[in-house]
């Protein structure tokens, strides 16, 4: 079984456990309908469509 030569850093362990911590923007995709800025497998929230046709009524 392998083992490691040198211990690990305190730095280098929590800087590799700290990469998961970081807030990544959401993705977003285009609404086909309208072209705004959306959230994927969302209805849009700026004319109510989602996967070709009217899912809800927008003001």
């Amino acid at each position: 079984m392998a083992v490691p030569k040198k211990k690990t850093s305190k730095a280098k362990s929590r800087s590799r456990r700290a990469a998961n911590w970081v807030l990544r923007p959401p993705a977003m995709s285009v609404c086909p309908h309208c072209q705004k800025a959306k959230l994927p497998h969302v209805v849009c929230p700026a004319c109510g469509w989602y996967k070709g046709r009217q899912a809800i009524e927008v003001d």
